[in-house]
């Protein structure tokens, strides 16, 4: 017995996704859910969503289309030539496929490909009320086990290593890019998954989300400073190390959610040094070469010329353990 994930591994791409853009294009109304859905991202984003509460505001524009089978229908008719060639040369009826995507969604593609098992998240198709959790990561072991009793398989393909507990279990398991398949201990990311990884992260968008607050700290309080300082650089030292409590305080809770630990927060100061260095010399620049500017452009700009400086310092120094595991 073979089990599949779906997305990027028997399909050429994301089927969530590509139904969405399907369903904007033809059912316009529901574009009236993307500000909703750009909104859950970010609660989500911030640890207040859970990726079931993020989706199921996503699926609210299930609501918008009248016939949701008809729509089914009519989307893979053109999306069905996305089933990946290396699966259509093994496909077998036993397979079983277990998704993170809906339930409603797959099941039409599986009765084509007479595939007859099929585990994914399950979703109300007219409200997107999910019913259960998010078919994901160790959930889909779980999943496994409650559906068909079982506690291995023979071999195990997915895109994605938070699959890894399905892997375990398998007597092999396989990495798929396009067609091409990898023994998963023998699989090495590209740069280009590396640097998605890194960048396209929760944790990424929560570092951005808390330097642009702490970009705005500096700013105000070295404005503020700058009203009892009569010196535009001497003002910027005080508003800076305060700022830079104010950073470790919000990355420690919210980015990395870690304790507070005073080792760390002289790893972190230490991390500020070569920004703070390259910070002080951008504002006494504009101050020397725009006396007559205002001073809180001296901050802003040293602040937009800090901010990567900062993070890739403190991903390979400060948090570096963490991340690296």
């Amino acid at each position: 017995m073979n089990i599949y994930d779906f997305d990027k591994t028997i399909y050429d791409g994301d089927s969530t996704a590509a139904f969405i853009g399907y369903c904007a294009k033809k059912y316009k109304k529901t574009l009236l859910t993307l500000f909703p859905t750009a909104w859950a991202f970010l609660l989500y984003s911030t640890g207040i969503y859970t990726k079931t509460q993020f989706k199921e505001k996503m699926y609210r524009f299930l609501r918008y289309i009248p016939d949701i089978d008809s729509a089914l229908a009519d989307f893979w008719d053109t999306h069905e030539c996305n089933i990946l060639d290396y699966y259509k040369k093994q496909i077998h009826p036993d397979d079983i496929i277990i998704s993170a995507s809906p339930e409603f969604l797959l099941e039409p593609i599986c009765e084509r490909l007479g595939i007859r098992h099929l585990i994914a998240s399950k979703v109300d198709k007219h409200t997107g009320k999910y019913d259960g959790e998010n078919c994901w990561g160790p959930e889909k072991v779980t999943r496994l086990y409650d559906k068909y009793k079982i506690d291995a398989c023979d071999n195990f393909y997915s895109d994605s290593f938070s699959d890894t507990p399905l892997a375990e279990i398998a007597k092999e398991a396989f990495i798929v890019r396009k067609n091409v398949l990898t023994p998963w201990n023998e699989y090495k990311p590209t740069k280009s998954e590396k640097f998605r990884k890194t960048f396209f992260s929760k944790e990424f968008i929560m570092f951005v989300g808390v330097g642009v607050a702490c970009t705005l700290a500096n700013v105000v309080f070295s404005a503020i400073y700058r009203i009892f300082i009569p010196d535009t650089t001497l003002a910027f030292l005080p508003g800076y190390v305060t700022a830079n409590v104010v950073s470790y305080l919000l990355n420690s809770f919210i980015t990395f959610k870690e304790r507070l630990n005073f080792v760390r927060y002289l790893k972190y100061f230490i991390s500020y040094i070569p920004n703070f260095v390259i910070q002080t010399v951008i504002v006494f620049a504009f101050a020397n070469l725009f006396p007559t500017l205002n001073s809180i452009w001296a901050y802003i700009a040293a602040a937009i010329i800090g901010v990567p400086v900062t993070f890739i310092i403190m991903k390979v120094f400060t948090f570096a353990n963490k991340n690296n595991g």
